[in-house]
């Protein structure tokens, strides 16, 4: 690229680092010390596989191995490459290592792009040590990436940049002499709002100061400017995408360690990023039994309540109506004794060979039924002082047990001790 281009360049890309000391953040992969570090200074590369949000510095960590490596230095973008290209840069690999002895790096851009059949011809080079792949992608590798290249490459996870580091990058950016060289003026908190607003993004960080700069004219860049050009702050969800799973999954795990406050914010943070608010619904329908039962058996009927107003409703004000649910739900006593039982009857039938029910449980409507011995035993539990009547009431062949073990907590308490009454009454006193 020319001079005259270079200047003309976004602002992120003038100032993309060339070496690991200009790296800014991902200290756990590339900082002193580690493993990848050292392997990139011997220029020992092993293939790997680089997975991260966008901005957090895939690319320019790839582009510095480029400037560090002995090795030919091939680029490839997973949406613009088919399998035609993929098998001629492989094979012009396995020519100049075996002409030259010298490897290839190849680093391809949004991996997970390349469907399993473009995935898989790269498979015999990287398998062989011909090509050293450096893959980059922001979905889940291990969702998203041919299990084989997963298998033969080393994963690093980058992570969102922390504000420090963003503000670092800012403040480069306007000493540095591709940047703004000290000419521009910057006042008040306005970097560490810029540094905010980014998510941890630093490409988003370094559009946002240039876009800044551009609209402040001669006057300095202050906090009110800022704020006025980026009024809601860029948070990163993708309701289709892996985020969709991490960030349910941070839901349910907070609503299950009795924190509302924090599923609160999870919870509106889906919401905001476009998340179906039946989703919501259903997943914390399946909550309330999963994880409170029968500690509190309202906690189902206020999220089936809730949802019924929802859909009478509507956004936003239906918001209301999550909320109170996502609240019980926190707050409510726990228990997983419901998915345990469970969990122990579907077990216990797994292994048995058969289920038959006893006699004195079997439907007796004819006569000749009931001479059959159908019927023959029951005790009628309203007939029996307590309501409740000694009787085994497993099928034949499979010895009784049992699977419910109510907690100590919240309403649980109470059926435990009219469990323990009546199971002592049936004869299955087993504890």
């Amino acid at each position: 690229m020319n001079p005259s281009s270079v200047a003309d360049a976004p602002l992120a890309f003038r100032l993309r680092p060339t070496t690991l000391d200009d790296f800014v953040g991902q200290e756990h992969i590339v900082g002193e010390g580690t493993a990848l570090r050292a392997a990139i200074e011997k220029d020992a590369l092993s293939s790997v596989i680089l997975a991260g949000p966008p901005g957090t510095g895939k690319t320019t960590l790839a582009k510095i191995i480029a400037e560090r490596t002995s090795a030919a230095f091939v680029q490839l973008n997973a949406v613009t490459s088919g399998v035609k290209e993929l098998k001629a840069v492989c094979e012009q690999a396995a020519q100049v290592k075996t002409t030259l002895g010298q490897r290839t790096v190849l680093f391809v851009d949004e991996i997970h792009r390349f469907n399993k059949s473009q995935q898989d011809a790269m498979l015999p080079f990287v398998e062989s040590g011909t090509v050293i792949l450096i893959g980059a992608t922001t979905q889940n590798p291990y969702f998203d990436v041919n299990q084989a290249l997963v298998s033969r490459s080393q994963v690093y996870l980058f992570t969102p940049l922390e504000v420090e580091d963003l503000v670092t990058l800012l403040q480069r950016a306007l000493a540095h002499p591709q940047g703004y060289a000290g000419k521009v003026k910057v006042v008040g908190d306005a970097l560490r709002h810029l540094a905010t607003i980014a998510n941890g993004d630093a490409r988003i960080a370094l559009n946002a100061l240039e876009l800044s700069v551009m609209t402040a004219g001669k006057d300095a860049v202050n906090t009110e400017r800022v704020r006025a050009l980026f009024q809601e702050r860029n948070r990163r969800y993708d309701h289709d995408g892996e985020d969709h799973y991490n960030v349910i999954s941070a839901f349910i795990k907070t609503m299950r360690g009795s924190d509302p406050d924090a599923a609160l914010l999870w919870m509106f943070h889906m919401l905001q990023g476009g998340e179906e608010p039946r989703f919501l619904f259903r997943r914390m329908a399946i909550f309330a039994s999963e994880d409170i039962g029968n500690a509190d058996p309202r906690a189902l009927q206020i999220v089936v309540s809730a949802w019924q107003a929802f859909e009478l409703v509507g956004l936003p004000e239906g918001e209301y109506f999550l909320a109170h649910a996502c609240i019980y739900l926190s707050q409510a006593p726990k228990s997983n004794a419901v998915k345990n039982a469970m969990a122990g009857a579907k077990s216990v039938l797994r292994s048995a060979p058969s289920v038959e029910v006893p006699n004195h449980l079997r439907n007796a409507p004819l006569k000749g039924m009931a001479e059959q011995g159908y019927g023959s035993g029951y005790q009628y539990p309203h007939d029996v002082e307590g309501g409740v009547a000694a009787a085994n009431y497993f099928p034949v062949g499979i010895a009784p047990r049992i699977f419910y073990e109510p907690t100590e907590r919240g309403f649980e308490g109470e059926i435990r001790d009219r469990l323990d009454r009546a199971r002592v009454a049936i004869g299955r006193d087993l504890q």
